[in-house]
């Protein structure tokens, strides 16, 4: 599947260019309610795949619902998603990685400077950055609330991380507030100078591309409205990692090419 958004030759090379690209689609109020009610559902259960803040119970995210809600499962394989996914990497994609990271008001703590390509070249063996997260805001996303903070144009560097102090392998760290893998501030800091740093704010509903090689963070949220972001990662399946061992609920072993979901799947 090779997408069907519609992208133009001018919308492909912004992407190209600045490494991120906000699209004109936004999801319906209706589905937005209705995965933002699963989400809920999901992570006040005990499972593997919920993630809290560091001591204590406040979810701080969930990963790989697509294995196992139905809803979730669906939603991948919208055009709005996947098409544009496919458009951008111009060849067959399977979802890599489904998460939504959660800041809890007044809870919610910061993601430092990094960049995911890290995580999956160097934890999975993932060999190119041929993939490309679809971000999705299940809440409105304000500067208080803890947004995405972009370093646009990044992502043609290559990998700037610093290398973790005791070698890596625990899959807790790579979903912490303290990341396994990150850009030191003075580098991350000298490159915003440079390039200016985007927030990304907006509606529910809003959805937008970015490059996994791209810098990027997020604030502590510090206001009263909780920030819920939808992420999902489509790898190009040519470029799958051949041995991966972290846990499928961060690394999907099923590397099937997707097709578009039928109108009025959800």
């Amino acid at each position: 599947m090779t997408g069907s958004s519609g992208l133009s030759s001018t919308e492909k090379n912004a992407y190209e260019r600045e490494g991120w690209f906000l699209s004109p689609e936004v999801l319906g109020g209706e589905l937005v309610a209705a995965v933002t009610a699963r989400i809920e559902e999901l992570s006040a259960q005990n499972r593997p795949e919920v993630v809290y803040e560091k001591g204590t119970r406040t979810v701080r995210a969930i990963h790989g619902c697509h294995l196992f809600d139905d809803l979730c499962r669906r939603l991948v394989r919208l055009p709005a998603l996947l098409g544009l996914a496919g458009e951008l990497l111009g060849e067959p994609v399977y979802v890599y990685q489904f998460k939504v990271n959660l800041k809890q008001p007044r809870e919610g703590v910061a993601w430092p400077w990094h960049q995911d390509y890290s995580f999956w070249h160097h934890e999975d063996g993932m060999a190119a950055d041929r993939a490309v997260n679809i971000a999705v805001h299940l809440d409105e996303v304000h500067e208080k609330n803890g947004p995405l903070r972009i370093i646009p144009r990044t992502h043609h560097l290559g990998l700037l991380d610093e290398r973790p102090r005791d070698g890596g392998g625990d899959w807790r760290n790579h979903v912490s507030a303290d990341l396994e893998y990150t850009v030191p501030d003075r580098i991350a800091d000298a490159l915003a100078d440079e390039h200016g740093v985007l927030h990304a704010t907006g509606p529910a509903g809003a959805l937008y591309a970015f490059h996994p090689t791209l810098v990027h963070s997020s604030t502590d949220n510090l206001s009263e409205d909780r920030r819920a972001l939808l992420l999902v990662t489509y790898n190009a399946v040519a470029n799958a990692p051949e041995r991966p061992t972290r846990p499928e609920f961060l690394v999907s072993r099923d590397t099937t090419p997707l097709t578009l979901a039928a109108a009025g799947a959800l």
